[in-house]
């Protein structure tokens, strides 16, 4: 069994597509799709399920995803134990929500970059419970997480920064000159939210609803853009995280109702598995986030 093999199959499992892999890989979709069936055939059972332009693993190709990765990991685990003078090289896949992805990780992802070229950086959306999920099975290097500090067994978690949720509204909205808003006073509004499973959002909509509070109507959204501008034109009321709306605060665009958050406070955490091998280039990540944290919190 091939390593090459393994580490295009584990690349082709990660984005879902013989072709995105081809491109991050730098091969023709043709070698991608051989060396996928080199090993089909040396394993004699079918690894993916083809359904058009994405693939699926099917029941053998995920445990084989498991075993891939640890053999990759020791892999490299052996050579940098020879060559521990090293240069960090090789391939990171950071996962985190849009709000953290847009607001916190640009600045690090930068700075990362000019100090360690050798390294690329794939970085995945999703929401939390499946970033969890990704961490845990190996499919992400490590993950970044906005939602309510806890922690698990198979997962180390790092709380980086607490943070400020708002209510937002537009600037004419009769609520926005309020003070000391209180919940009760949010009934038959309308909500503009982020996509189910946001866990922000489950932490909001429970707070409303042991308040009593059943909105008029809830309006889902792809983007945290779109809300703000669908906020800005007086379309409703939303509830997000204070860094993503800084800016429109400050210009006068939007308002943040003077609402007490701290029932729906959340944290920017930081996890990967704990039996993960850190490569040079993931401890440099690790260690580099640390340092903007520190920042963050004094920030707060």
């Amino acid at each position: 069994m091939e390593l090459r093999n393994l580490h295009t199959f584990k690349v082709v499992a990660e984005v879902k597509g013989f072709t995105k892999a081809a491109e991050l890989l730098s091969y023709a979709q043709s070698s991608v799709t051989a060396q996928i069936q080199s090993l089909e055939e040396e394993l004699k059972t079918r690894l993916f399920d083809r359904l058009g332009k994405k693939v699926i693993l099917t029941t053998a190709g995920e445990k084989l995803l498991s075993y891939a990765t640890q053999i990759l990991e020791l892999h490299d685990a052996a050579i940098q134990a020879i060559t521990s003078d090293s240069v960090p090289a090789g391939t990171l896949i950071i996962g985190a929500p849009e709000s953290l992805a847009a607001f916190r990780l640009p600045a690090i992802i930068r700075e990362y970059t000019t100090l360690y070229p050798q390294v690329k950086i794939i970085l995945r959306p999703g929401v939390c419970w499946e970033l969890r999920s990704l961490a845990r099975n190996g499919e992400l290097d490590v993950v970044f997480l906005l939602e309510p500090e806890a922690q698990e067994a198979d997962l180390y978690i790092e709380t980086l920064a607490t943070e400020k949720m708002v209510i937002i509204a537009p600037p004419e909205h009769p609520l926005a000159t309020g003070k000391n808003i209180k919940t009760p006073e949010l009934k038959n509004e309308t909500f503009l939210h982020t996509e189910p499973g946001c866990s922000y959002r489950t932490l909001f909509e429970a707070h409303l609803n042991s308040c009593g509070v059943f909105p008029g109507s809830d309006l889902e959204f792809w983007s945290i853009e779109a809300i703000k501008n669908c906020v800005m034109s007086g379309l409703g009321l939303s509830f997000l995280p204070l860094i993503t709306v800084e800016k429109e605060i400050m210009e006068g665009k939007i308002a943040a109702l003077d609402w007490d958050d701290s029932a729906c406070r959340v944290a920017t955490q930081m996890a990967y598995h704990k039996k993960k091998w850190l490569s040079p280039a993931l401890k440099e990540f690790l260690s580099l986030v640390g340092q903007h944290a520190k920042r963050w919190r004094q920030q707060t």
